[in-house]
């Protein structure tokens, strides 16, 4: 496929993410960054689920149950597009819940959920061990160029159009957000895998 770019399915996708994490050694932390539409949790998931049959611990985080207080995170308004790409995500709590203690120098307690979005209030998670070699594996989107620490990075990349077609009526607003993240950012560009996801169960992969 042009641009080095080469088609897979979704079970070969995750299959190529996890023979990448199998060999390496030690705790792994992974991002794979994405759209809700372009699946980033389900393939986090998957990941994890062939990691364990192959004898690795591993565990899938959700990054929408690490956002901020609702008082803090729509101070400006439910769809304001700044605020949603640098003011949701709590950042100082997936480093010190997530990514340290699943990092290669980390406890390996790792807290799987901190807020409930929906009621907006602390989950009762406890921590979870993961082993020293164990892979945790963070999904959601607008994860990338915030310094956050991974052995390996993720982009599910879907453009504007296909994004606008498959968000739901109550999300359509962040269309733009997330076309303005991928001008700005460049997540594509800092990933170590490329996957370009405007036809989810259709991928294609481009890996560093």
């Amino acid at each position: 496929m042009a641009g080095g770019f080469r088609p897979v399915d979704r079970t070969g996708l995750a299959g190529y993410l996890a023979d990448r994490l199998t060999d390496r050694p030690g705790r792994l932390r992974v991002l794979l960054d994405g759209p809700p539409p372009a699946g980033p949790l389900p393939l986090a998931r998957a990941v994890a689920e062939l990691l364990r049959a192959r004898g690795r611990d591993a565990l899938a985080v959700d990054a929408d149950d690490f956002l901020r207080p609702a008082s803090l995170r729509l101070e400006r308004g439910r769809t304001d597009t700044g605020m949603f790409l640098d003011g949701w995500l709590d950042e100082p709590a997936l480093r010190r819940e997530v990514l340290g203690p699943g990092g290669p120098d980390g406890s390996g307690r790792v807290l799987p959920r901190l807020r409930d979005r929906v009621r907006d209030r602390a989950f009762r998670a406890e921590p979870v061990p993961l082993a020293d070699g164990g892979v945790v594996l963070l999904a959601g989107g607008r994860l990338l160029g915030r310094g956050l620490p991974a052995e390996l990075t993720v982009h599910l990349r879907m453009g504007r159009a296909a994004l606008e077609r498959r968000l739901g009526p109550d999300d359509a607003w962040t269309a733009p957000a997330y076309a303005r993240y991928d001008a700005e950012g460049d997540p594509g560009g800092q990933a170590d895998v490329l996957v370009m996801a405007d036809h989810p169960d259709r991928p294609a992969l481009r890996d560093a």
